[in-house]
């Protein structure tokens, strides 16, 4: 592996904040996307050429020499022009989180001969043989480009239609076109990008002659206007919105011929009106996941393809909800069918309805199936990620040994581990070929200066997973005892106290500013079992506080010599913010002054499949959504301490009337506070100099509020 510190030393005179915002959270310059050859003689990978550039290209690595070697320069087939996206895929790109530019996604056929992937609106092949690249002459503003499973050809979205291209760029044609103003083929809807992590929309059939195709219809979707202030003259963008207790997108599959014929895949959607999971291999059938509006039925269905028709292969149920898993459901060879599901407190690897994975080992995805059995991601200890083989009779073999975050794919002999560790902010990327190691895919990260300190505990009866970060400079029981500053996410199905450097790093600048900054995994985060994520079940603002309050009484009698509890902090961004604002008005008594970046602050403005999952429907509950709401009770709240609110103008997930109706009810109650608007800014904040001055102005704050 190259070293960070041979090919990406410090920028001098350039903050962190800045540095982390240019970076991209440190992640430019990291292989990514990472495919291995049905041979295993390749390794595909992105990577950006560096740890500040932001375009990436994508890449081979020759598993028998240890060679890299570019296939597609993104800024070469780019030109002078630049990238330039469409609305569409800006905001697709915000449901992913996508902040990099270039080639970001790519597809391939099975054999690994073809690449596609867009850029500019445009689509283009790669061959990987030669690393030839060609623009296709497609139409409209492409979006998704996926090569079917032969090599022959591309399928693409433009204009809501799905439309098919040759390799070759012969036959540019719809295979389906939008039937109505709001209906879109081939795209996920807003609430399974944002919420379901399904980002697809079409899945090829294995035979490259057919498609399986979403169609949505956002016409029941209640119209939104998402404005941007400091521009009055720019008109506000329509954005349809599902909002707890309202309509969805109409969602249904079809199945599409490359000769337009096409057929309803059947089921029952007033019971099941989501989709969740789509998968079509060679061993089987395709395989469909449909779900209840309350989330506590799922149907497996396998679907007929003569006739459109489905047979119930698999019923999932639980009384508070089902889970979403990634990888899963799907055929493995031999035609068993392969889920995850709870048992014994467990998250269980299920083969044709029987559970396989033993009792205590959180298998947390599906990487790949084969004649053999299954390669995972699992757990027992939740800040540890391990990558694992479990047979289909049920033995269990690591296949990664030491601690930390591990990841990685494998296929024909070639095995690719990817280390994330307490020992280093960078990835190890490592390949081995037979079970030899080859080589090491480069990292070209930014280096950030420091190296995150990181003490861990368990916190209270839970034994809730807590990090603890202190200055670098300090001397334990030597100095004046610190302020401390809770920095949580906080919420339900995300991890923050992990076995990975890169995870602390903005902890450990925040520290480094004159705090003790503390990172809690309370009840709802993952790995830890069904019991512990559903305790929050109706309850956010009880459960996730109270564990926060836990960790931070840990904190101080562990630390008391170091830390202040009469000076207490919170920062969060998103569930983290709602957080952070929820302290300091439940808990004024614990928590002296708060940062709370676009925080939800009514559970009635929030999407459907998100909020339902937690909080149930509002009309049926509408005492739980009062209250789990922030606007609720504030003539009780005494003394109110210092708050700072944060919010994108136009944020179109956690939109800016959270912050609003917050400050709106808070100036009513009498209650001082300060609003910060951030002019163009979403739910992201990618901009340097945005993020560093943010940064900057909420220590600044947290400082002078606690004295610091």
């Amino acid at each position: 592996m190259t070293s960070p510190a041979d090919e990406s030393p410090l920028v001098e005179n350039v903050s962190y904040p800045r540095l982390q915002a240019r970076s991209l959270r440190f992640t430019l310059g990291v292989p990514r996307d990472l495919t291995v050859s049905p041979d295993g003689s390749k390794v595909f990978f992105v990577r950006t050429p560096d740890g500040s550039t932001r375009t990436g290209s994508l890449w081979a690595f020759d598993a028998e020499t240890g060679e890299e070697a570019c296939l597609a320069d993104a800024t070469t087939l780019l030109g002078d022009g630049g990238e330039e996206l469409s609305a569409e895929e800006r905001a697709r790109r915000e449901r992913s989180r996508e902040s990099a530019a270039g080639v970001v996604a790519y597809s391939m056929d099975e054999a690994c001969t073809v690449a596609a992937f867009a850029l500019s609106g445009k689509v283009w092949v790669c061959r990987t043989d030669s690393g030839q690249a060609a623009a296709l002459p497609t139409a409209g503003a492409a979006i998704d480009p996926r090569v079917d499973p032969t090599g022959r050809r591309v399928a693409y979205v433009a204009d809501g239609a799905l439309r098919v291209i040759g390799v070759d760029g012969t036959l540019d044609y719809p295979v389906v076109e939008p039937d109505g103003e709001h209906v879109a083929w081939g795209l996920a809807e807003f609430v399974a990008a944002e919420e379901m992590d399904r980002h697809r929309g079409y899945w090829w059939a294995p035979d490259g002659e057919s498609l399986l195709v979403e169609r949505y219809d956002e016409s029941p979707v209640a119209t939104w206007f998402v404005a941007d202030p400091a521009d009055p003259s720019r008109p506000p963008v329509e954005h349809r919105y599902p909002a707890a207790g309202t309509d969805d997108a109409d969602v249904s599959l079809w199945l599409v011929h490359l000769d337009g014929t096409r057929a309803e895949i059947a089921w029952d959607h007033d019971t099941f009106p989501y989709l969740t999971r789509v998968s079509w291999t060679p061993h089987g059938d395709p395989l469909v996941q449909v779900m209840s509006r309350d989330q506590k039925h799922a149907a497996v269905l396998a679907v007929e393809l003569e006739t459109g028709e489905t047979t119930l292969v698999r019923a999932q149920s639980d009384d508070v909800w089902v889970d979403l898993m990634t990888g899963v459901p799907a055929y493995a060879p031999g035609g068993r069918l392969v889920t995850i599901e709870d048992h014994d407190d467990t998250a269980t690897l299920f083969v044709d309805g029987a559970p396989v994975s033993p009792k205590g080992l959180q298998v947390r995805r599906v990487v790949s199936l084969g004649a053999d059995g299954a390669i995972v991601t699992a757990s027992e200890e939740p800040r540890e990620v391990h990558v694992a083989a479990i047979g289909w009779d049920g033995e269990v073999v690591l296949l990664t040994d030491g601690p930390g975050v591990w990841s990685g794919t494998e296929r024909g002999g070639t095995a690719v581990r990817v280390r994330a560790s307490l020992d280093s902010p960078f990835p190890a990327v490592t390949v081995m070929r037979n079970g030899s190691t080859v080589g090491t895919i480069a990292s070209n990260p930014l280096d950030p200066g420091f190296q995150p300190e990181v003490r861990f505990l368990e916190a209270g009866e839970d034994a809730i997973r807590t990090a603890v970060i202190f200055p670098r400079s300090h001397e334990h029981g030597n100095v004046a005892r610190l302020p401390i500053i809770m920095n949580p996410y906080g919420g339900p199905h995300a991890q923050r106290v992990l076995h990975s450097a890169k995870a602390y790093l903005e902890a450990q600048w925040i520290a480094d500013q004159g705090f003790c900054v503390v990172v809690a995994d309370g009840r709802g985060t993952p790995g830890r079992g069904r019991a512990w994520d559903r305790a929050i079940r109706d309850d956010f603002a009880g459960v996730t506080l109270d564990d926060q309050v836990v960790a931070l009484e840990a904190v101080a009698d562990k630390y008391g010599a170091d830390v202040d509890p009469t000076r207490v902090g919170i920062m969060g961004w998103s569930y983290g913010g709602y957080l952070s604002a929820l302290a300091v008005l439940r808990r004024p008594d614990v928590f002296h002054a708060a940062v709370a970046g676009a925080p939800v602050t009514e559970w009635r403005l929030y999407d459907t499949f998100y909020t339902e999952r937690y909080l149930g429907h509002p009309d049926e509950q509408p005492e739980v959504y009062d209250a789990n709401s922030l606007l609720n009770g504030l003539d009780e709240v005494g003394d109110l301490p210092p708050l700072m609110i944060v919010h994108g103008m136009v944020d179109d997930n956690v939109v800016v009337a959270h912050t609003l109706r917050l400050s709106s009810a808070l100036l009513a109650a009498g209650k001082p506070h300060a609003v910060l608007p951030l002019t163009g800014v979403t739910h992201m904040t990618p901009q340097e100099v945005v993020a560093e001055n943010l940064a900057q102005l909420q220590v600044d704050f947290l400082r002078r509020s606690l004295r610091a």
